[in-house]
């Protein structure tokens, strides 16, 4: 009797084992799957890319180039312009009609002109300029200027040279120095200063700017004034500011080179300047309009 009690609590006590072990299989399989040994010896690949791959990949792919086994030797300046096809040395030119048109003045029709040309490298330029005006067949307070231009700064260049008066009364002449270029806001200046005979000193100013209303049409405000340290009555000039010019022309560009345009012109002298003309009979106030043509080449 003893014996079955025996046999029967072990039975029990093996169902009960063999259950919770077969209740227990599925869990530990699907939390810790179970290691195939056939498969330990193979690598797997990855279930996607890694972040560094491509980058790896590409610097895989990169493979930099042998250094130069012939190094460039000496070469002149010429055939090192040859070979790179540039040239900062090379010397150009241009002639510039700013200004050539006709004007209805108080004194009758007139005929001015605002010319200029230079001829040089990027930093050293011979540079020429003129302007003046014809009333009934003469020339009246008309200039030229020769000077020698450099390049100081990126947008500036100084000038120096001489300056010829001619027209009415004695021609008088000048030594300059002065500065151009681009002033903020894209206004063209020039400030010349002058030195002339028995003391002498006058100082030019002018300034322009572009409006661009189209590519091709352009409208152009202008500014200049003239001032002298002493009268000259020979040439009917007081002392101070002598006279102010100001103009606005509208140009219409056929090609860039050749532009026609209208525009009107206000023109004032002050001082002794102003009297003498009165003196004369004139006006030192006079607004013209002017038809004309800008052209370069």
């Amino acid at each position: 009797m003893p014996r079955v009690k025996l046999a029967v609590l072990y039975g029990a006590l093996g169902l009960s084992a063999g259950s919770f072990a077969l209740g227990d299989e599925p869990q530990q399989s699907a939390s810790h799957p179970q290691h195939d040994p056939s498969q330990s010896s193979a690598p797997q690949p990855p279930a996607g890319p890694m972040p560094n791959d491509q980058d790896n990949s590409s610097e895989a792919a990169h493979v930099p180039p042998d250094p130069p086994q012939h190094p460039m030797g000496n070469m002149t300046y010429p055939q090192m312009a040859a070979l790179m096809q540039m040239n900062d040395r090379q010397r150009t030119g241009m002639v510039l009609f700013d200004q050539l048109e006709w004007r209805n003045t108080a004194a009758g029709d007139a005929a001015a002109w605002d010319a200029e040309g230079w001829y040089g490298g990027d930093y050293n330029k011979v540079w020429l300029r003129s302007e003046g005006e014809r009333v009934g067949g003469s020339t009246q307070n008309a200039r030229a200027d020769l000077l020698w231009d450099h390049v100081f700064a990126r947008w500036w260049s100084v000038q120096a040279g001489g300056r010829q008066d001619f027209g009415a009364g004695p021609g008088r002449t000048w030594a300059a120095i002065g500065v151009q270029g681009l002033a903020p806001y894209w206004f063209n200046t020039e400030a010349t200063f002058y030195v002339g005979e028995q003391g002498r000193t006058a100082v030019r100013l002018k300034t322009e700017y572009e409006l661009l209303c189209t590519q091709r049409l352009i409208l152009q405000p202008e500014g200049e004034a003239n001032l002298y340290g002493k009268a000259d009555p020979a040439r009917q000039l007081g002392s101070g500011l002598s006279d102010l010019e100001i103009g606005l022309r509208l140009r219409y560009e056929v090609r860039r080179e050749f532009a026609p345009y209208i525009g009107v012109v206000w023109s004032r002298q002050f001082g002794g300047t102003a009297d003498r003309v009165r003196q004369s009979g004139g006006d030192p106030s006079d607004v013209q309009f002017v038809v004309g043509l800008r052209a370069w080449f």
